[in-house]
């Protein structure tokens, strides 16, 4: 399978992506994963991309894409290219489910969210899958017309290296059990979906948080079987707040505040990053100086940290 939907071009040396969900505004958790993603591809001299991750169309919100832009704008982010949005990609996600069933890697499920609520968690944190389905749909749930597609995971260890995090190994059979590729309601998962529109994208380098470090090896999985490229993967800690939630719209984060620079850089300071004797005075001046002297190996060893006070939930 080609990189669905994408026109053919010379791979360029480094293209990265920052990819927000629209279901509330931007908060100081998104905008540590924008900051390393952008600070990473400008200090290599790539191309950084924004994709809206909007395939989960009923929890989108009205309107928060273009908060969520208008606010990387008044940041400082510049992005190349035009901003692609999932939710005008469904037809690239068939096409690669197409693959995957011409390749009997995936297969049809009747189970629902609550009847697999009791399933054991795994290594990863996540519920396993005990493959109900894998043999085809029990005859009791014949009649249910909702069906999800599930792909089947291998037996064999997946594995790779992190940028910061190092070597990282799931066996996907016994950690998570086979997955959802595409949804009960028609849509397609969020792994299928980022998989397709990375590879689409010509995506090199993938920077993101740490929460998303268990998912990797799944998407290395899809990669494989769809013969796409895999991009490298740099993750960085996640912000937490006073209770050890994750930032997040559903736990209130709040949204940014309006003066950009003292934002940039308390995500900076976050992520340990060297500062400047002369602190800057404009945005510009901070992604001058950010550009050239973003340094990974200083990210601090953790998954998990505190964002500062101030920008922690209400």
């Amino acid at each position: 399978m080609t990189a669905a939907g994408a026109t053919p071009r010379a791979p360029a040396r480094y293209r990265g992506r920052f990819a927000p969900s629209p279901t509330g505004p931007l908060h100081f958790g998104s905008l540590v994963a924008a900051l390393a993603s952008y600070a990473d591809a400008r200090a290599a001299g790539g191309e950084w991309l924004v994709r809206v991750e909007d395939v989960d169309v009923p929890r989108a919100r009205p309107g928060a894409a273009d908060a969520i832009l208008r606010d990387l704008e008044r940041l400082g982010f510049e992005w190349n290219g035009p901003v692609w949005r999932q939710s005008q990609r469904m037809a690239f996600y068939e096409q690669a489910l197409d693959v995957l069933r011409a390749r009997d890697l995936v297969y049809r499920c009747a189970c629902t969210r609550a009847e697999r609520a009791g399933d054991p968690v795994g290594r990863v944190g996540e519920r396993i899958y005990p493959g109900i389905c894998r043999n085809g749909v029990r005859s009791e749930h014949a009649a249910r017309r909702r069906l999800a597609m599930r792909v089947r995971t291998p037996p064999a260890a997946i594995a790779f290296t992190d940028r910061h995090y190092g070597h990282q190994q799931q066996l996907l059979a016994q950690d998570v059990g086979d997955f959802v590729v595409r949804r009960s309601d028609g849509l397609a998962a969020y792994q299928l979906a980022v998989v397709v529109d990375d590879a689409a994208q010509g995506i090199t380098d993938v920077v993101r948080g740490a929460d998303l470090l268990a998912s990797t090896p799944r998407q290395l999985f899809l990669q494989q079987a769809l013969a796409l490229p895999t991009p490298r993967y740099l993750h960085v800690p996640i912000a937490i707040d006073a209770h050890g939630h994750k930032l997040s719209k559903q736990q209130g984060a709040p949204p940014l505040p309006v003066s950009p620079l003292p934002l940039l850089l308390a995500a900076w300071r976050f992520l340990e990053q060297p500062l400047p004797v002369d602190m800057p005075e404009s945005v510009a001046q901070f992604w001058s100086w950010a550009s050239s002297h973003w340094h990974p190996a200083r990210l601090p060893p953790v998954l998990l940290l505190p964002a500062p006070a101030a920008y922690n939930s209400v």
